[in-house]
């Protein structure tokens, strides 16, 4: 695992070979931040990263500026690793949460500029995730919201749903307040 560019560009994780978590890979990564660059700064951004697995997104949205990162994982070994991953870039601007993602979502206070979620594709409750940030208001005004799912999930009949790129067997639809 690498991080693409910004201040920790080419730092590169060695990720345990029994993670049960599928990283983004690097070429669906650059491109969907790629297609970000239009819709936000990243500079100074509060960011949320749901079902983070091995924290390379948190890792890459820190290297590209964010001044606060949450990221959120309720494996416990892939919790510890977004810990050593954040004390090797001897980072305090991401708090990593070992817990749920559906109890975070409901008992949390903030608004985020971006927020990225990439659940499980298996996940039962996967298409109920956008209206939860929203229901909750977790995004900020100017946000946007970045969930990466399989290719049969359609979310393009979404009232706050803006687009939808996909990456080989990769999919992202992209939110925002409207």
């Amino acid at each position: 695992m690498r991080i693409i560019t910004g201040q920790y560009k080419g730092r590169h994780f060695d990720v345990p070979r029994s993670f049960k978590a599928r990283p983004t890979t690097d070429f669906a990564k650059e491109n969907i931040f790629n297609v970000l660059n239009a819709y936000i700064d990243f500079d100074g951004a509060t960011a949320l990263d749901l079902f983070s697995g091995t924290g390379s997104i948190s890792l890459e949205l820190l290297s590209r500026g964010c001044s606060t990162v949450v990221s959120v994982e309720a494996d416990r070994d892939h919790h510890a690793f977004i810990k050593q991953c954040l004390a090797k870039l001897g980072t305090d601007r991401c708090t990593a949460i070992r817990g749920d993602v559906f109890r975070f979502i409901k008992s949390c206070h903030h608004k985020f500029d971006f927020i990225f979620a990439d659940p499980p594709y298996a996940l039962k409750e996967l298409a109920t995730i956008p209206d939860l940030i929203f229901r909750n208001g977790l995004l900020a005004a100017d946000g946007i919201f970045v969930f990466e799912h399989g290719k049969d999930n359609d979310f393009s009949a979404h009232p706050n749903f803006v687009d939808h790129r996909s990456y080989g067997s990769v999919n992202f639809s992209l939110f925002q307040i409207k």
